[in-house]
């Protein structure tokens, strides 16, 4: 044998002996409790009650009273409103504009003349029937008269016969006056007395009449409002029934909201309205701030909405006019100034009903497909149908006989849920 061939095997057996040390001299392993594959899950607490329910809706803001302004009476406008412009306000009661009234104030004094004319008339006639009342007694007494000294003669004084005395009538001389005799109605001039009184009648309806159209040249506000639109300017001639202009109540504003008939069966004096005051808000997003105002049902549509089976719930929004209040408490002190509730805008609402069944409010990702939540209960997965009451863009109020009074709801995905199998929450076990 070589010696090149001594030492290879020299350098192999020393290997294997290096490598034989090596086996017998590592360190044993360090022994670790075996954890199992049990998932993990994020859920969220959540309590069963009853009690106020929210409502959601969403409808337009539209005027509660709106009016469209015309002339009553023909003229030519002589003074119009500076404020009464397109997007102004005007208080109750101001002056919009006048039309000319100068034909309508001469017709008024002619009416007031009309008046005095009828008033002598009325008087002549009066004087005229206590005239007349006064001969028809001279008359009566005068037939009196006549008719004793007609019944004084003796029948066998052949002289009074031949030769009556003066002023007696002979036997076939008509009969005296009795009471049961009446004068003729027109010898009383009471007729006479009621034509002047009717012709004085009709000229105080006239003098009314006029006095009317008179007040009729001034056009105020009947209450106050924000002009929508106009359109009268200093010299146009109007007529009657021509429309100057539009005004809305700036008082009150309303919203029409569309409910279904569960949601609406939630508010169980939804349809006592007008009796018990159902307290809502309404939401409006200016810029980057959302603000509410305090609103109340008003009434409610008895019918349904034939197309989209629907019931519409109008709210009534008071001093709409008024800023609103931010929606977070941490917006109060932005730099926008708070706007008024918009007319026309298009705003979320919330109408505050109530359940008589208990409910749990637990948030949008935790309810699953056909209506389920996965509650987390000892540890281990509990799949539990549920009734959707009411649901909004982050939370949802549910109702089930197996959320019980409480506990956990699962809100992070599942790959295979299966009732009953072993999960853990976050935040358990978390060395493991």
């Amino acid at each position: 044998m070589s010696k090149q061939a001594r030492w290879s095997l020299l350098l192999l057996v020393g290997a294997f002996a290096i490598a034989a040390l090596m086996v017998v001299l590592r360190p044993e392993p360090e022994e670790r409790e075996e954890v199992a594959g049990v998932p993990l899950v994020q859920t969220v607490p959540y309590e069963v009650s009853t009690g106020a329910i929210e409502i959601h809706g969403s409808g337009s803001v539209q005027p509660r009273e709106e009016v469209t302004l015309g002339a009553e009476v023909a003229g030519r406008l002589v003074y119009v409103n500076p404020a009464f412009q397109e997007g102004n306000r005007v208080p109750a009661g101001a002056v919009l504009f006048r039309i000319d009234a100068a034909d309508y104030a001469n017709r008024v004094r002619s009416a007031q003349a009309d008046i005095a004319a009828q008033d002598v008339a009325v008087l002549q006639a009066q004087e005229e029937m206590a005239i007349a009342a006064a001969e028809l007694d001279r008359f009566a007494s005068r037939e009196s008269s006549r008719a004793e000294l007609s019944r004084s003669i003796d029948e066998n004084d052949y002289a009074a016969r031949i030769r009556p005395p003066e002023g007696l009538q002979p036997a076939s001389a008509p009969q005296p006056v009795t009471s049961q005799d009446s004068p003729n109605i027109l010898a009383t001039r009471e007729p006479q007395l009621r034509s002047a009184q009717a012709a004085r009648e009709r000229a105080e309806a006239q003098l009314a009449d006029a006095q009317l159209a008179l007040s009729r040249t001034t056009v105020r506000a009947p209450f106050s409002g924000i002009v929508r639109s106009e359109n009268a300017a200093v010299g146009t001639l109007v007529q009657p029934g021509q429309s100057l202009g539009t005004l809305v109540a700036s008082s009150t504003y309303e919203v029409r909201v569309s409910l279904t008939e569960a949601e609406a069966a939630l508010v169980p004096a939804l349809f006592e309205a007008s009796r018990t005051r159902v307290p809502a808000q309404v939401m409006l997003d200016y810029g980057d701030t959302t603000y509410r105002w305090s609103a109340y049902v008003d009434r409610v549509d008895p019918i349904l909405d034939p197309e989209t089976r629907t019931i519409d719930v109008f709210l009534r929004v008071p001093d709409p006019t008024r800023g609103g209040v931010p929606v977070n408490a941490e917006e109060e002190g932005t730099a926008t100034a708070a706007p008024p509730l918009l007319l026309g805008s298009f705003v979320s609402a919330t109408i505050t009903g109530g359940s008589e069944q208990a409910f749990a409010r637990i948030p949008l990702n935790a309810l699953r497909p056909d209506n389920q939540v996965w509650v987390l209960r000892g540890g281990k997965l509990e799949i539990v149908p549920v009734e959707v009451l009411q649901r909004t863009d982050t939370f949802a109020y549910v109702t089930g006989a197996g959320l019980g009074e409480g506990g956990h709801v699962i809100t992070s995905p599942l790959r295979t849920p299966v009732n009953g199998m072993e999960l853990r929450a976050e935040g358990e076990a978390g060395e493991q």
